[in-house]
């Protein structure tokens, strides 16, 4: 952005004060055309006759203001013919070339500083310091960073430890594991045997479940972790494996999308209230049948004036 420049003492120069007010505000419109356009004070006249009318423009012309083409101020350019530049626009706004010499500055500043702020947030993402990107000196050819053959000792097996297994190795224990609030203090044998790995195993105690749900339809993976292995046994127990298959079932056909887990299947399970061992679990057997429907009460005397003309010994006979 240009600018116009007045100076703070025009409202009383004497140029100013002759052209009058009208004039004036011609003179300040032409003057931001000018600094905005770059035309070193040079204004056309359509945007003379656009901006204000022909007797304001000679008034300018007549104050000192403006000069029209022809005329013989050595400081001012020539305007074209039927043009007008402003007198010392030059001494008070800067030329065109230093305006755009200054824009080019600019923005190589700017360019600059995006690029300093660029790469600032790449080195606040990946640090250069990070062990990501220093590369491993063991991967380094040079010589320099290869340890000398001096220091690379052998060491046999058995004195580093790999003749024997390790703790690790789960043969023998040093100590048993931290205790889980969420486990039991005693976890049954069966679970105890399962293996909670990658491979989903189901223990012993819970394939009966499995293959009832497998055989009614819902075929879900096992993959649970060790907690979810527990809380299921738990269930199995309390509710009997017919009630969960029934109750399976049910949210496997309610399901928006088919379950891929039967992990789906514990939050409603675990609602289910306990069934006695030998209970009837099928859907409808909990409830009781009633009575056939009671005859109306046209029914009913009909019903007892038959009863008593069988106990009349006189109705039998006729």
């Amino acid at each position: 952005m240009t600018w116009f420049k007045v100076d703070d003492t025009a409202h009383a120069h004497p140029k100013l004060l002759k052209a009058g007010n009208a004039a004036l505000g011609l003179w300040v419109r032409a003057g931001a055309y000018a600094a905005q356009h770059l035309t070193e004070g040079v204004i056309p006249g359509v945007v003379a006759q656009l901006y204000g009318t022909a007797p304001q423009a000679r008034k300018l012309v007549a104050s000192g203001l403006w000069h029209a083409h022809g005329h013989d101020c050595t400081r001012c350019k020539q305007p074209p013919a039927g043009d007008y530049v402003m007198h010392d626009f030059l001494t008070y706004n800067p030329t065109r070339a230093r305006v755009e010499d200054d824009r080019a500055q600019a923005a190589e500043r700017q360019q600059r500083a995006r690029e300093r702020a660029a790469e600032q947030r790449n080195q606040e993402r990946n640090p250069l310091d990070s062990s990501a990107n220093r590369p491993r000196i063991d991967d380094d050819p040079r010589p320099e960073n290869r340890e000398p053959s001096a220091n690379q000792i052998e060491f046999p097996e058995d004195i580093a430890g790999q003749g024997d297994p390790s703790q690790r190795d789960a043969v023998d224990p040093s100590r048993s594991p931290r205790p889980d609030p969420a486990r039991p203090a005693v976890p049954p044998t069966e679970v105890q045997q399962a293996s909670y790995g990658s491979t989903p195993v189901v223990p012993p105690n819970l394939r009966p479940l499995r293959d009832a749900l497998t055989a009614a339809g819902v075929v879900v993976e096992w993959s649970l972790a060790e907690a979810d292995w527990f809380r299921l046994e738990a269930i199995v127990k309390r509710t009997a494996v017919p009630a969960l298959v029934d109750h399976a079932r049910e949210q496997w056909r309610r399901a928006r999308s088919r379950p891929r887990s039967v992990r789906y299947f514990l939050p409603g399970w675990t609602a289910l209230p306990p069934v006695p061992m030998g209970a009837p679990t099928s859907p409808g057997a909990d409830v009781i049948p009633l009575d056939a429907a009671r005859p109306g009460r046209v029914q009913r005397a009909a019903d007892l004036f038959r009863t008593a003309a069988l106990d009349d010994p006189q109705e039998s006979a006729q």
